[in-house]
C-alpha cells in the first residue's frame, strides 16, 4: 500500500478500500451573497479550498474511488430541525427564513445545492445530513460498509465543525481518517489551525492531516503499480 506522507506519521492508503468525502461545498457556505458572506464572513477563505479539492475529485473519480458529498439542511417543514438550533444565535435571517439564495438550509433550495466546481457526477451519492456530523441521521455508514470501505479521505468546509465532527463521528466509528488541509476551510484562520491540529495530535487521536499534493503523489504512485500489475 502506498503511504501518505502526513502528520503525525505516514497514512498508509488502501486505495481499493478508500473513499473520498466531500463536505457541505454548499453555495450558502462558499458562494459571495449567500448565508455565510450574509452573517458577514469572508467567504474567499472557504473559496481556497475549492481549487484543489476539485483536483482531488477528479483524480479520485478517475482511480475509482467510492464518492460521497454532504449536504447540510433540513426538511421544507423543517420538522428534523431542532427548535435550539433554529433559535441558537438569535439571528433575524436564520435557518428556514428567506435568504439570498432562497430559503436557508432548507433542501431543494439555490443555497443548499453543491457549487458548480465541485458537483457531484452522476452515481455519486448525496448525503443530505440535517445536523453537522455525516454520520448522525444518514444512511453514510450503511453506504459505507456495503462498499468494505475502511479509510476517508477528507475535504470540505468548516474545518472546524462539520468537518471536525464528521472525522470524529468516523473515528469512533473504526474509520481512518486522512483530513486534506488545503481542501478544507473555515471562515476564522484560527479555528482552522486548532481543528487540524486536534485531529493529529497525540499520535493522530482522531486521524492524519496531510496536504492534496501529497495525497495525489501516492495516490499516483499506487496507480503506477496497479498498471505494472502490483
Amino acid at each position: 500500500m502506498p503511504a501518505v506522507d502526513a502528520t503525525p506519521y505516514p497514512f498508509e492508503l488502501d486505495p481499493s478500500h478508500a473513499a473520498l468525502v466531500m463536505i457541505d461545498f454548499q453555495r450558502d457556505f462558499v458562494e459571495p451573497g449567500g448565508f455565510g458572506a450574509a452573517l458577514g464572513n469572508d467567504v474567499s477563505l472557504l473559496r481556497r479550498a475549492v481549487a484543489p479539492a476539485a483536483r482531488v475529485l477528479a483524480t479520485a473519480r478517475a482511480a475509482r474511488l467510492f464518492i460521497v458529498h454532504t449536504r447540510e439542511g433540513h426538511r421544507p417543514d423543517l420538522a428534523d430541525c431542532p427548535p435550539s438550533k433554529k433559535a441558537r444565535g438569535r439571528l433575524r435571517t436564520g435557518i428556514g427564513d428567506r435568504g439570498p439564495m432562497g430559503r436557508i438550509l432548507v433542501r431543494g433550495e439555490p443555497g443548499h445545492d453543491i457549487v458548480e466546481a465541485l458537483a457531484p457526477a452522476p452515481g455519486e451519492p448525496v448525503v443530505d445530513k440535517p445536523g453537522k456530523g455525516a454520520f448522525y441521521a444518514t444512511d453514510l455508514e450503511s453506504m459505507l460498509r456495503h462498499r468494505a470501505i475502511a479509510q476517508l479521505v477528507v475535504c470540505g468546509v468548516t474545518t472546524e465543525v462539520c468537518v471536525n465532527t464528521t472525522v470524529r463521528e468516523a473515528n469512533d466509528r473504526g474509520y481512518d481518517c486522512l483530513v486534506l488541509s488545503d481542501c478544507v476551510a473555515s471562515y476564522f484562520p484560527d479555528f482552522h489551525a486548532a481543528a487540524l491540529a486536534m485531529i493529529a495530535a497525540q499520535g493522530g487521536i482522531v486521524g492524519w492531516v496531510t496536504d492534496s499534493e501529497r495525497f495525489l503523489h501516492a495516490l499516483a504512485g499506487a496507480e503506477r503499480r496497479w498498471a505494472r500489475g502490483g
